[in-house]
């Protein structure tokens, strides 16, 4: 029996694994389905481990987003699996077959970029409620994942990053000292109390401070150089936002944000969290200071970005600075101490992510006088969601039909196979056969991105090295990860010949090896005779 895995997007209400895995039972009784629910990703490899890819027969996508596909096309190219890759956008579909060591993968090839709005018009000018999604959906990656993310990377080895920030010794560096420092100590949270308190200020300073020095830097009546007026079409004269516990808007922030901030710090979430009435209390109590707008603030008009900075300071003295000022913090922070990054999951309708991105948009809006938009609305724009047309998709499904066939029968050339795109709406219909693989030669070899290279039986160095030398290529350089394995340039690497490949991964590079995983994959740089540097491909060393 042939084993077929779908990979399916996101769901409302009910798992589309769960729904598909219904319906095809009642077409077929007798065929055999396991549906799943887990996220596709590195973080579920034990679930979808060697053994589960290694028994597939054929891989078909059904996912909604790019990061998704490529990681899915990533396993499919490492475990030599076809692929059936499909996707809709309204009254488009397209179809690709990505059959192993007949065509290109999935990820050979990217679409264009979109195109996006000017930096400064998301971050002071936007003008309608995709500016605003975009900005909320922004400043929710920066202060739940990537600063929690840049926090956990400084804390797991304290003196490599600030000894690197330093090196680097530029803004960016200062930057993400300062977001670090602020983090752990002026905005840090113990209680529960203290994430409403961060949520609060928040606002104040998204809403209301930031709108306040906006206006006060260009009033209403400002002039461009040219003498036309600055606040004209398709510019918003924004008003600052007054916080009220009585608006349920301004509460539902307030919940939002100050349960995912609890989240980051793995601060408990109590039953009175939810409570409007508790909340609206608790956040009452919050001292809010006054602001006063800085006449030396520079807000940024053109398209290059949008800051708010003061006059230039060196960086490398306030570098060193924030070091000591980190360094006394942390030895403040509990043992063993981490944040818990978030990673922004539009479809888990309880996880308050689309909550909190839909009460920053709409305050952003506003601000600025734009119309507001419901959850589910502002689930559709952040999440660039195109409502599917059953005819696209109906048309979508059976193109990959007709492909698995192909697949399942097997022995088929390149030729024989078929990638398709299609408009509905003009009509357009394209179909061509699928772009092969490059080809890579050495000597009597060839290879492509297909091909990975397997060395059984826990080698050691030298025996790896010999394997490679066995096929004239002469290994000077092997990597595991960001680690160096062996360089033939160091003298004490000869030490390392007799020592297992794997043993070397886990004592020099530090690879924690789960105990699902029977293989590593190691980089190894080649030469041939000639000097001439060969590319060649991934090569997994396996010890069970």
């Amino acid at each position: 029996m042939e084993h077929c895995l779908s990979f399916l997007g996101s769901r409302i209400e009910e798992a589309k694994s769960t729904v598909a895995a219904a319906a095809a039972a009642l077409i077929n009784p007798q065929l055999q389905i396991e549906a799943l629910q887990n996220r596709v990703g590195p973080e579920t490899e034990n679930v979808f481990d060697d053994t589960f890819w290694e028994n597939l027969s054929v891989v078909i996508n059904a996912l909604d987003n790019v990061n998704a596909r490529l990681y899915v096309d990533q396993r499919c190219l490492y475990f030599q699996k076809p692929l059936l890759e499909s996707g809709t956008l309204g009254a488009k579909c397209n179809t690709q077959m990505v059959i192993p060591h007949l065509t290109e993968n999935y990820g050979a090839s990217r679409d264009p970029p979109e195109k996006q709005a000017p930096m400064c018009t998301l971050h002071s000018f936007p003008h309608n409620i995709d500016h605003c999604l975009t900005w909320a959906r922004s400043e929710f990656e920066g202060l739940l994942e990537k600063i929690p993310a840049e926090v956990n990377a400084y804390l797991t080895n304290p003196s490599e990053y600030t000894s690197a920030q330093a090196n680097a010794g530029d803004a960016q560096a200062r930057d993400n000292l300062e977001r670090i420092l602020e983090c752990l100590d002026r905005e840090s949270c113990q209680t529960f109390e203290d994430c409403i308190a961060w949520a609060r200020l928040k606002f104040e300073d998204y809403f209301t401070n930031r709108v306040k020095q906006l206006i006060f830097t260009f009033p209403e009546d400002a002039i461009t150089s040219s003498g036309a007026p600055f606040w004209s079409a398709p510019k918003r004269f924004p008003h600052p936002v007054q916080f009220s516990s009585t608006d349920r808007s301004h509460l539902h922030f307030i919940m939002a944000a100050s349960i995912l901030r609890s989240e980051t710090f793995g601060i408990p979430i109590p039953d009175w969290a939810k409570h409007p009435k508790k909340l609206s209390e608790a956040v009452d109590k919050v001292m809010v200071p006054d602001f006063k707008p800085r006449e030396d603030a520079k807000i940024v008009t053109d398209e290059k970005a949008t800051s708010l900075s003061t006059a230039s300071i060196d960086d490398a003295a306030v570098i060193n600075e924030l070091i000591s000022k980190l360094e006394h913090t942390r030895k403040n922070l509990p043992p063993g101490f981490r944040m818990k990054p978030i990673q922004f999951e539009k479809d888990d309708d309880t996880n308050y992510h689309m909550d909190l991105i839909a009460a920053l948009a709409n305050m952003r809006a506003r601000n600025y006088s734009i119309p507001e938009v419901d959850k589910l609305k502002a689930k559709f724009i952040a999440g660039r969601i195109i409502p599917a047309i059953a005819t696209t998709t109906a048309m979508a499904t059976g193109l990959v039909c007709l492909e698995l066939y192909k697949v399942l029968d097997g022995a088929h050339k390149l030729e024989d196979y078929r990638n398709t795109f299609a408009n509905l709406a003009l009509p357009l219909f394209s179909i061509a056969e699928p772009v092969p693989p490059k080809v890579i030669k050495h000597n009597d070899m060839s290879w492509t991105v297909w091909d990975r290279w397997v060395i059984k039986n826990n080698p050691t160095l030298r025996e790896l090295i010999e394997w490679l030398a066995n096929k004239g290529l002469n290994a000077y350089s092997i990597s595991c990860g960001s680690c160096l394995l062996y360089n033939s340039m160091f003298p004490r690497h000869k030490d390392r010949m007799d020592k297992k490949v794997a043993d070397l991964a886990r004592d020099v590079a530090k690879v924690e090896i789960p105990p699902y995983r029977r293989h590593l994959d190691v980089v190894v740089a080649c030469e041939d005779d000639d000097d001439n540097d060969v590319d060649i491909p991934l090569v997994s060393v396996y010890f069970r």
